[in-house]
């Protein structure tokens, strides 16, 4: 089979040599264009919801979901998704951003619980989104999908079958096996990172120190397939075996190039997550140290009183 073309719309046998100018140029993706556009509008609609009612939502998960889709869109609605079709270490760049960054900055957003705030609660004994939402958070379909038992398999298989096994091949034939693959790898990272950063509600809130362990459980493994891409000694993806001359580029240093990308990129995703899971954790203790203060304000000092009569009640029995 030769993959030199792939059989598409042609272009990609004609594109000039990478360069960063040329890879984020607009001519992306419109499936991945209108998922972007809709994400920042209903997001936007809720926001200025709350906001309306006199609630108020953090400017900072703002920033973060407009971040999120932001490298989303630069990814997958711009040159990249032409030269990613043909270069492994543009494609790795991609697959690298959409699974590991674009979740976590989604995530830090907490669409889910702006949802739940922002939709209508529908009348009695009625059924609305926001009931369906809740009624799907609380299944035990999403009991299942966000275990660690099921997550850490999932985010390593998805590296590890994928790339080494035909099935990539077959996808990267057309332009919309590409799509359903980075659509994959989007929902394959949100689902691994959501119990780990812990921002919105779902049926499994471990620790901190569980959610750290989880997180380290899977980045070795991006950091292994690295490695073996780095380490090998011929081209291992037939999809890009044979890159158009117009590149001129040669496959086995591309594949090292994208070995590389995914070897350093592993470390970037735990730096954010654990700033996040320091900073929430702080939070959390201020909270509690903050309501611990306010009950010994209503109580007075109560405690202290009602030590005090143990002590004297004490005394008189000694006596």
């Amino acid at each position: 089979m030769d993959h030199s073309g792939h059989g598409m719309d042609g272009m990609q046998m004609d594109l000039p040599p990478f360069t960063l100018g040329r890879g984020l140029a607009f001519g992306g993706d419109p499936v991945f264009l209108i998922g972007c556009l809709l994400a920042l509008g209903l997001y936007g609609w809720a926001v200025v919801r709350l906001r309306r009612r006199g609630d108020a939502w953090p400017l900072g998960r703002i920033v973060a979901w407009a971040l999120g889709v932001l490298t989303v869109a630069l990814s997958m609605c711009t040159r990249l998704n032409d030269y990613g079709m043909v270069m492994f270490s543009v494609h790795m760049v991609q697959h690298m951003i959409v699974s590991m960054l674009s979740p976590i900055l989604l995530l830090l957003g907490a669409p889910v619980t702006l949802a739940l705030r922002a939709l209508p609660t529908a009348g009695r004994g009625r059924k609305g989104p926001r009931e369906l939402l809740v009624a799907l958070l609380h299944s035990r379909y999403m009991r299942i999908i966000t275990h660690p038992a099921f997550t850490i398999p999932l985010f390593i298989a998805s590296l590890y079958a994928l790339y080494f096994s035909p099935l990539f091949d077959l996808l990267m034939e057309s332009r919309a096996g590409h799509i359903a693959m980075m659509v994959h790898f989007l929902a394959v990272g949100l689902v691994f990172f959501w119990p780990i950063m812990g921002v919105d509600p779902g049926p499994h809130r471990p620790g901190y120190v569980m959610r750290m362990l989880e997180l380290f459980a899977g980045m070795p493994f991006h950091a292994f397939f690295g490695i073996a891409l780095m380490m090998a000694s011929e081209p291992m993806v037939d999809t890009f075996l044979h890159p158009p001359a117009s590149l001129g580029i040669e496959a086995l240093a591309d594949q090292q190039a994208a070995g590389g990308i995914a070897w350093a990129f592993s470390e970037i995703p735990s730096v954010v997550v654990l700033i996040a899971l320091v900073f929430q954790w702080y939070k959390s203790e201020e909270r509690q140290s903050q309501r611990a203060d306010r009950a010994a304000d209503r109580n007075g000092d109560q405690d202290l009183a009602d030590y005090n009569a143990y002590l004297a009640s004490l005394n008189a029995r000694g006596r």
